[in-house]
């Protein structure tokens, strides 16, 4: 039976002041109110998922079981005035990693959950047949969905919009998730990813096949003629950013020529730099295929492009991003962008993170190279560097969980186990697969993959964009040599790391490059709540320390956070100069800094409670 849910306004703009509940064992619907001091602690998208599910989740949680909890989460940016703010987040337990999870995904899909009147949605239980949840303006459905299963992301989504309307915004699982692949993605908006975690699986072992949105609930703003007055400011600001113009033009495919010189982008599984780069370029992408601009709600950038393809039988394919491009191309000896275009079509039809997939079809090339993974183990296949067609049928045989893909389907963590293969040469942190920007690049970066909250990260921070250029003022972030390790270079990076928990809590995309100081007015504006730049900081450290807390329950240790040799091998040629990152003493510095125990991982009593954590100190220490 539908269900109708009664409102109320909250004090803080930016928010309805609920989230919705629903069980798919029972089919029960209801809300969780927020309250006015999570909401200033957490700011809203993952810092306040991390409040919210802090309870929930366990170190002996199986995060397929029905009990796993799954939100799906806005911040009080999202459908507001500010420019690049359509985004939306998934929380919880990775069956990827075993630790906390998240992933944000952009599109139209995250205002229309905005306007549902809801500011997320929670789902506990599984449902005893494939199902569908329908959310319109209050109303809630839970609608049969074994017609829909088995079929692709584009095809879903199709499906959904025909029954419910061509408005209806769709994020959805393919084939990839109901066989419960560990990194398997929600697609929303065609083709646009909430990729890595493999929160896909957690859906699929749901029978969650898709949640559809629509709604005209429009959250309350504190003072909408001072937004007004900051879009216009914001809009100034992007559009004299250089980013802003590389975007528009060619995506994030456009770094691939940028990072090369740098030895940034890694080739042949991290074992080198080195390759065509023109071939697959963002200029050669345009100069192959009639290209159109793709953007998010309310986003003057448009950084996504839908590619006019024609080739596989296929019209058109979604924007090729620079992980993508890199993940399916180069790491696996690929430099046909044809294949690329190809392999990326095929990881969103099915629900596959991008990252994930490029970095264990390369690992399993790099096994047979060096004679541990053979033709016979192998069902006959041979993986030679650059054949772009083996690569097709093993990703198929990952999704279908067939032979060696039933082993390559869980991640390069568990299969480089199940293989009998040292760790060592397994690319992944906490057990996410390392993305691609290369810690002997960028020496900060390696800090970046040893402590994101989710594993190996590139964005939490990116802080190799600081040192080719971005600077953040207020706080004092600023280039220096990529190379260098400094006291002063580390506390900048945990500056930068706190404001870009910040933007997920936002949510903000990150390629916003509106500054901290319009950032904060905007945030003031809407909620009411007033900040500086710097209390973005304070916010941002309080909702870093809150996810490792939920890590170090989930049985994250100090030695977790290490790389892989496989990524610390100096490479005799490229733009790394045989450069390699302490980690150590770079972690040595962190820890001091940050006031975390180097011994155990955890933040020290005294911090968390000075970060009003005091449950959390409370947890961990006593």
């Amino acid at each position: 039976m539908p269900c109708t849910v009664g409102w109320v306004i909250k004090m803080i703009g930016g928010f309805h002041g609920k989230v919705l509940k629903i069980n798919l064992s029972t089919g029960s619907v209801g809300t969780i109110e927020l309250s006015d001091d999570v909401l200033k602690a957490f700011v809203g998208g993952t810092g306040l998922a991390a409040a919210l599910l802090y309870d929930h989740l366990t170190k002996d949680l199986d995060p397929l079981s029905p009990d796993a909890p799954l939100l799906f989460i806005t911040g009080p940016f999202t459908a507001s005035k500010v420019p690049s703010s359509s985004r939306y987040a998934i929380t919880g337990k990775s069956p990827l990693t075993g630790i906390w999870g998240e992933s944000t995904s952009g599109g139209h899909f995250p205002v229309a959950l905005k306007l549902t009147g809801f500011d997320g949605i929670l789902i506990t239980g599984r449902s005893p047949k494939p199902v569908y949840i329908w959310v319109n303006d209050g109303e809630v459905k839970i609608k049969e969905a074994s017609d829909i299963w088995g079929l692709t992301t584009y095809e879903t989504q199709a499906a959904i919009r025909e029954e419910l309307g061509k408005d209806v915004k769709v994020a959805c699982i393919g084939p990839a998730g109901e066989n419960l692949v560990k990194y398997a993605s929600v697609i929303n908006d065609e083709g646009r990813a909430a990729g890595r975690c493999g929160f896909g699986a957690v859906m699929g072992a749901k029978n969650l096949k898709a949640i559809a949105v629509s709604g005209s609930k429009e959250p309350p703003i504190a003072d909408p003629g001072k937004v007004a007055e900051l879009v216009s400011k914001a809009l100034k600001e992007i559009e004299s950013s250089p980013f802003t113009h590389s975007l528009r033009i060619y995506g994030t495919a456009g770094y691939i020529t940028t990072g090369m010189p740098f030895g940034d982008v890694p080739a042949k599984y991290f074992q080198d730099s080195i390759f065509p780069a023109y071939k697959i370029s963002g200029l050669a992408l345009r100069e192959r295929y009639y290209i159109r601009p793709l953007a998010c709600t309310g986003c003057p950038i448009a950084c996504g492009k839908i590619i006019y393809f024609g080739k596989y039988g296929i019209e058109k394919v979604d924007t090729l991003e620079y992980e993508s491009q890199t993940a399916l191309g180069p790491l696996c000896g690929i430099d046909n962008l044809d294949m690329i275009l190809y392999l990326n079509y095929l990881c969103n039809a099915y629900g596959l993170d991008t990252i994930s997939t490029g970095v264990t079809i390369a690992f399993a090339m790099y096994l047979y190279e060096r004679g541990i993974l053979t033709k016979e183990k192998l069902g006959g296949l041979t993986l030679r560097w650059g054949d772009g067609s083996v690569v097709v049928e093993l990703l198929h045989r990952i999704i279908r969980r067939e032979g060696i893909g039933a082993i390559l389907a869980e991640g390069t963590r568990v299969a480089a186990k199940r293989l009998g293969v040292n760790p060592e040469e397994a690319a992944n942190v906490k057990g996410l697969e390392i993305p691609m920007h290369d810690p002997r690049a960028f020496t900060l970066q390696a800090l970046t993959y040893a402590t994101s909250s989710r594993g190996a990260c590139h964005m939490r921070p990116d802080y190799y964009l600081i040192d080719e250029g971005l600077e953040l003022s207020e706080l004092g972030i600023k280039p220096s040599p990529r190379f260098a390790s400094t006291p002063e270079k580390v506390k900048a990076f945990i500056k930068f790391q706190n404001v870009r928990e910040i933007y997920d809590s936002l949510i903000l995309c990150k390629f916003s490059p509106i500054s901290l100081t319009t950032v904060a007015a905007f945030y003031t504006a809407i909620t009411g709540i007033k900040v500086e730049p710097k209390d973005l900081n304070t916010l941002g450290e309080r909702i870093y320390m809150i996810k490792r807390c939920i890590n170090i329950r989930l049985g994250m240790r100090r030695g977790d956070e290490k790389l892989p040799k496989i990524v610390l091998k100096p490479i005799p040629r490229g733009g790394t100069a045989g450069n390699i990152p302490n980690v150590e003493e770079l972690l040595r510095q962190y820890y001091s800094i940050r006031k975390i125990d180097p011994e155990t991982g955890k933040p020290l009593k005294e911090k968390l409670e000075e970060l009003g954590l005091t449950k959390q100190a409370s947890d961990l220490w006593e």
